[in-house]
């Protein structure tokens, strides 16, 4: 009897130990799937999608005047008179500002009167000539004495021209830099003088690209200024060699700037349109990893857990890229129109990693995007 009932408990036993283990695994089952759950990366997506691209060359370089000089003076003297306003445009040939003149133009004055009776005493020996009064030589040397005489003046007028400052050019003058009474000595600059319409930009471009630029093509330019504006002109001319050190060629575009909204100095981004437009795939730059393999994006794919439901999970891809506009950049190779890429949250993914998409924040991906003020 006491056997039996010791047989019946060790039966007893194992059987509540089978049953706890059945129950002890499908706890364990329900953690491992929610710790699983709880380690999907949370990430953001967008659709690749075919778009008209229109490959362009960019480069930058600072704005010039098509004219521009600082304007200064040839001698040295105290500031007498000062006739311009900073910031006006000028005519060609405006006075700007005078020196003293001191007795430059008494000196003026007696060589002028010098000159005069030199003209008139060869006017009369001319005459005495005619009648033979005088002798050949008398002409002669009086026609050398009125040479002298206009040459002195005309070196005094000089003289005093170089106490007088003229806009060389027409244009729009800057910030004055002297005041009346002033001591300039030669070669201070007085104001500088800018033409403004048109502007030029020297910006440079990879030697390699000399086979697609050409005088005559069409250039856009753009300025932190004057955000989401394009500027448009034409390629004028490039440098007859390249930079030896930087093997970049140097192009030049003029820009009509009528309302002078373009000032010399600024940078500039300069883009030239390069063959005909192309269908390309895009995607937002923040798609693409880059690392020393190459650049690659994660492509999210579906596929069923063990009980057949559906999971988002992400495979790498490696792509060619192609050139950029604002925040989108092309692909050459490796992803076609349709595909669903990740473009927040790549740090987080591996190869076949699970994730859970939420796109309830827009990113970025706008061919021309305007710089917000915040």
């Amino acid at each position: 009897m006491l056997r039996l009932f010791l047989m019946l408990l060790v039966v007893g036993l194992l059987a509540a130990a089978l049953i706890g283990f059945h129950l002890f695994k499908g706890h364990i089952l329900k953690q491992v799937t929610a710790g699983i759950q709880s380690q999907q990366a949370t990430v953001s997506t967008t659709s690749a999608v075919l778009q008209p691209w229109q490959p362009t060359l960019t480069g930058v370089g600072s704005l010039r005047a098509s004219t521009g000089a600082d304007l200064s003076l040839e001698t040295s003297g105290v500031v007498d008179e000062i006739d311009f306003e900073s910031g006006r445009d000028v005519k060609q040939g405006t006075v700007l500002l005078r020196l003293r003149p001191n007795d430059d133009p008494a000196k003026l004055a007696q060589l002028q009167a010098t000159a005069s009776l030199d003209e008139i005493t060869y006017k009369r020996d001319l005459q005495q000539l005619a009648a033979q009064g005088v002798a050949q030589s008398t002409v002669d040397t009086d026609v050398g004495n009125l040479k002298a005489a206009r040459a002195q003046v005309a070196a005094q007028q000089a003289l005093m021209n170089e106490k007088v400052v003229r806009a060389p050019f027409s244009g729009r003058l800057g910030v004055r830099q002297v005041d009346v009474g002033q001591y300039l000595a030669a070669g201070t600059t007085v104001v500088t003088l800018q033409a403004l319409d048109p502007m030029l930009l020297d910006f440079y471009l990879p030697q390699q690209v000399r086979g697609q630029i050409s005088v005559g093509q069409t250039a856009s330019v753009s300025v932190d200024a004057y955000p989401g504006k394009t500027f448009t002109g034409t390629v004028t001319s490039m440098n007859s060699k390249v930079d030896t050190s930087s093997r970049m060629l140097q192009i030049r575009a003029s820009f009509a700037n009528p309302d002078g909204a373009l000032l010399p100095g600024m940078f500039a981004t300069a883009s030239v349109a390069s063959g005909a437009e192309q269908s390309l795939v895009t995607i937002p730059q923040t798609a693409v990893t880059y690392n020393p393999y190459g650049s690659l994006v994660y492509v999210v794919h579906e596929r069923k857990d063990a009980q057949g439901r559906p999971q988002a999970s992400v495979r790498q891809q490696f792509v060619t890229t192609g050139g950029t506009r604002g925040d989108q950049v092309s692909i050459l190779k490796g992803l076609k129109a349709g595909d669903v890429v990740v473009t927040a949250g790549q740090l987080k993914l591996h190869n076949d990693a699970l994730v859970q998409i939420d796109n309830s924040v827009k990113l970025p991906n706008d061919a021309a995007p305007v710089p917000q003020d915040h």
